[in-house]
């Protein structure tokens, strides 16, 4: 089972994830990365009005319209999760204590930004980050951005009419800075502690955003009626506005970038008259070869219009910068949504899900549940296991005390007796029959440490027989191949090698710290012989078991 089918049990939806942009001077665009190969799969646009003075969406039906063609063109289920990237309405900085709560930090900068002609008449959503290592003494230092509430609300209300929730909403620098990130266009400005500036060119005038690094340090926004110059009239006021400004931000790098087509970055660079290493991109008609690659799928006349916003929102998690911003989330993009009951959007890997918070608490539970049963089954579970071995080496420690007891006992009574001398029988080896001599001393060489003999005979005519046990085969073979190779004339052969067990059960359940789970027997008889020896062992055992035989009979 795959984690979609996983997650869809547990009550959270999986959804595409898709990525519009609405970029002034192209419209609306529609665009699908893959981030592996850094190429766009599929992309296209429709083309939609914005208005520059209200910053704002001039019809909202007409961007309802052109979504539903976007996703009709593309093969796209409406049943989806959209990211949007807006046009940049506001975007500074400002310093507050760093005991300040995260309420009243936003009511700090809701008041700021309530200043600008724009929200003097419509209510802000405003989103806040920490600066990174930027702080003074007891003040640190914040970027906010905002947005009209009521622009999010059209848009929101229009994709839930077609079934589309948003999931995200970007503004164009943070997308516009991913986008270079993403595509290595400032590869070098953007490596750590290289300073360097962003100019970017609008058709309402010029802004700079000064970084080293990802890191953005300030900004700066210079209003310019644009279109009120002819020619080259707009690039002598560009620079001779931007030179005063440029040398309040001295930097390594300046990177421009023109979003409006009656700004050439290419021209501007040529004659802004700066110290910096000047850079340029057209992000207008203007452009002449595109950003990334792009697939068979893509024409080229489209593909033309690839902007920077539609691949910055496109890249999603793949980079990350340390100033971003989410205008559907409050605050710093921690806080509570506006309705507590409303689907959190969740990215794992290469999966993104809408989950709700009874979902949630089901995830969360089934975690729980996978995470701590092993640990109660293994903090059961390993004293009862410890209880039980330690009940087998009980048994087996009385066993041995009481065979130790027996053969103690018998060996008393052997020399009380004095009816077995072992340098006696020696000697009446040696004198008798030298074969058994040299059985003895083939024994005494051959016997590895893992394996124990239980019987051993020797007879006249120079046969032999062996049993014994061991607990694994490769000690059985080479001790029956010492021993062939001790008695070459003898012609041993492995009679048996068997599990000592007599049922496949009784062999699964072995003991592992048993002594021996093999027996075998070596020998060069007959199996007639093999038989009457054994046949007359067990019947002398059981002789002496009814107390038949004489002491001497039991004691041979």
């Amino acid at each position: 089972m795959d984690l979609n089918s996983i997650l869809s049990q547990l009550g959270v939806g999986s959804k595409d994830t898709v990525y519009l942009s609405v970029t002034p001077g192209v419209g609306l665009e529609l665009i699908q990365l893959d981030v592996q190969s850094r190429t766009v799969k599929n992309y296209s646009y429709r083309p939609l009005e914005y208005n520059e003075s209200l910053r704002e969406i001039a019809d909202i039906e007409m961007f309802k319209n052109a979504v539903t063609e976007l996703f009709e063109e593309l093969k796209i289920n409406p049943k989806c999760s959209v990211v949007l990237n807006l046009p940049m309405v506001l975007f500074g900085s400002k310093e507050l204590p760093l005991l300040l709560a995260d309420d009243a930090v936003q009511e700090a900068l809701t008041s700021e930004v309530e200043q600008s002609y724009i929200f003097k008449r419509y209510e802000p959503v405003v989103s806040w980050a920490d600066s990174n290592n930027m702080q003074s003494g007891d003040l640190r230092k914040l970027f906010y951005s905002a947005l009209q509430k009521n622009v999010i609300d059209d848009i929101k209300n229009a994709l839930a009419e077609l079934g589309i929730t948003l999931a995200g909403v970007e503004i164009s620098l943070t997308s516009i800075l991913k986008a270079m990130a993403f595509s290595g266009l400032a590869e070098e400005q953007m490596k750590d502690n290289v300073s360097w500036n962003l100019m970017l060119i609008t058709p309402s005038g010029y802004s700079i955003c000064s970084l080293v690094g990802k890191n953005i340090i300030d900004y700066y926004d210079e209003p310019l009626a644009i279109k009120s110059f002819e020619g080259d009239e707009i690039y002598n006021a560009i620079n001779a506005s931007a030179q005063i400004t440029l040398m309040s931000y001295p930097a390594n790098y300046l990177y421009i970038v023109s979003e409006t087509d009656m700004v050439s970055a290419e021209l501007l660079a040529k004659r802004l008259q700066t110290d910096s290493i000047v850079n340029y991109l057209e992000n207008n008609s203007f452009k002449k070869q595109d950003i990334l690659p792009v697939s068979l799928e893509v024409l080229e006349e489209t593909a033309h219009k690839i902007s920077l916003e539609a691949i910055g929102i496109a890249v999603g998690s793949a980079v990350s910068m340390p100033v971003k911003f989410n205008f559907i989330v409050s605050g710093t993009g921690e806080g509570e949504k506006d309705d507590p009951n409303e689907p959190i959007h969740v990215v794992l890997g290469s999966s993104e899900f809408d989950i709700s918070p009874n979902a949630a608490r089901n995830v969360s539970l089934l975690i729980a549940i996978v995470l701590v049963v092993p640990v109660l089954a293994a903090f059961i579970g390993i004293p009862m296991i410890g209880n039980k071995k330690q009940a087998q080496l009980d048994d087996v420690t009385a066993r041995l005390e009481q065979t130790n007891a027996e053969i103690k006992r018998i060996q008393e009574e052997q020399n009380k007796a004095n009816d077995f001398d072992v340098n006696a029988e020696i000697k009446k080896v040696m004198s008798s029959n030298r074969s058994k001599l040299m059985g003895y001393t083939a024994l005494g060489e051959s016997v590895p440490k893992s394996l124990w003999l239980t019987y051993f005979a020797a007879k006249d005519d120079g046969k032999f027989d062996i049993k014994g046990e061991s607990d694994n085969v490769e000690d059985i073979y080479i001790f029956f191949k010492n021993m062939k190779d001790s008695l070459i004339s003898t012609q041993l052969r492995l009679h048996k090698l068997q599990m000592k067990s007599d049922s496949v059960d009784d062999a699964v359940t072995i003991d592992p710290n048993s002594p021996s789970d093999y027996e075998f027997e070596i020998t060069n008889m007959s199996n007639t012989e093999v038989s009457n020896l054994e046949k007359a062992l067990a019947e002398k055992l059981k002789q002496a078991a009814e107390g038949k035989t004489d002491n001497k009979d039991a004691k041979k």
